[in-house]
Order: structure tokens, then sequence, then C-alpha cells
């Protein structure tokens, strides 16, 4: 670390690629250091945002194909009268040409049912791969705003970096290292405003790093805090914070 400018490490910090000693070295500097707690944020934001590009969206004809295969489906079986003029008109079939057409009806439905759930699946990461673009572009929106401030602190073993655009009235929460909470409880974050904690987000407990979109505007908040709660989070902060970030000016 003696011979490394710390403002070259951002990336590889950000990544966890620092060896144990340049690690706590470089998060010393970035308690005290805007611009790399910018570049942190920046760097953590991107790589979420490469993680969800694996998403897979649904074959623009699978949907016709499903339509399609439901219009052919019978909805009801037919009256009495229908029945019996069937079986007058179609010869009883044989043993083994009777379950041989039994099995291709049961493989026809079965791939009917099949081609459905894929469908809903596909349908279900199509959207949850929608929402992740959305929450990564308004993340990057606040990280690549020209009035961006940052302010960062070490916290839970880890960084916190607290990136805010007035001009969005947003604010990103940027965890870089943080220690992994207790079984059953989350990381949840307050925006401390007139006096009152608001409920601002939750964490994901099983990432060290993650840059969140805190929910609702900054309004008037002071500062921002980091406490331990229970899975779901709760309405109001039960256990002392294990951060505090001033709102940056």
């Amino acid at each position: 670390m003696t011979t490394t400018d710390p403002h070259t490490l951002t990336g590889a910090y950000a990544l966890h690629a620092l060896p144990d000693d340049e690690r706590a070295a470089f998060e010393r500097h970035l308690a005290g250091c805007a611009d790399c707690g910018r570049e942190v944020a920046e760097f953590t934001a991107t790589a979420a945002r490469l993680a969800s590009a694996s998403g897979m969206a649904a074959r623009p004809a699978l949907r016709e194909q499903v339509l399609h295969r439901i219009t052919t489906v019978r909805q009801a079986p037919p009256g009495p009268a229908a029945v019996d003029q069937a079986r007058r008109r179609v010869p009883r079939l044989g043993g083994p040409l009777r379950w041989a057409l039994a099995a291709c009806a049961a493989a026809a439905a079965a791939f009917g049912g099949t081609a459905v759930w894929q469908y809903e699946r596909a349908q279900e990461a199509h959207r949850q791969t929608a929402e992740a673009e959305r929450h990564a572009d308004e993340v990057a929106g606040v990280l690549a705003a020209p009035d961006a401030r940052t302010r960062s602190a070490q916290l839970a073993g880890g960084t916190g970096t607290l990136v805010v655009s007035t001009a969005r009235d947003r604010a990103v929460f940027v965890a870089s290292g943080l220690a992994e909470p207790p079984r059953g409880k989350v990381y949840e974050l307050w925006f401390a405003d007139g006096g009152r904690m608001r409920p601002a987000g939750l964490l994901k407990p099983d990432r060290v790093s993650q840059a969140v979109l805190m929910r609702g505007p900054v309004e008037h908040a002071s500062g921002v805090g980091i406490t331990v709660e229970p899975a779901g989070g709760s309405p109001r902060p039960t256990t002392e914070p294990v951060g505090l970030l001033d709102i940056p000016s």
C-alpha cells in the first residue's frame, strides 16, 4: 500500500480483489475520500447491473404457440347425443392400437401443460429482469447525477457510502464488505427526518456488497441510519444503529 496510489484501487475494492491488508488500508482512506467513495459506488452498481443482464426473455413465438394450443383443447365434454352418434360412426379399436392412441393423447396433454408452465415461467423471468434493469437504471441515474454528493463511513465490518442527488430527491446506499447479519436478521436503512426514523429499504442479507436505491424521497432528512432488524424489516428501529451518516451537502 505504500507504493500504490489508493485512488487506483477503487475498482479492485468493489470487486473484492484486494488482499486483507490492502483492503483495510483502503477502507481507512475511503472514509475520508469522497471521490473514491463515489467511484466505489459506481463500480459496485455497474457490477450489479452486469450480473442482472443474464436474464432471458421468452421467445416471441412462444405466446402464440401456447394460445393456439389452448384453442384446440375441448372445454366441455359433448352431450349424450353427440357421444352416441360418435360411437355409431367410429369402429371399436383393438387393444394395442387403443393403448397407443391413449398414450399419444396423454403425451399431447402433457406437452400442452408443459408449454403453458414454461410460458408462465418465462413471463415471470422477464418481469424480474425488467425490474432489475429498472432498479439498475435508477441507481445509475443517482450515481451519475451532476449534483451527486457522497458520504462514506465504516460500519459493520465494512464501508457504507451514501450518494444523494438533490435534483432527483433520491439517495443510493452502497454497502461494501459488510459482515453478514445474524440468521433471521437483515440490515435496514432509515432516513432521519424531522425527529423520526423513516424506513428506507432493506439490504439483501446474502450480499456483502450491493447498491440499494433508498425508498422514498430524501426531502428534509438530515441523515441516514442502518440497524439490524428481523427478516422483513420493522416499522421503526428496534436496535441501536450500527452506522450513521449525515446527508452530504
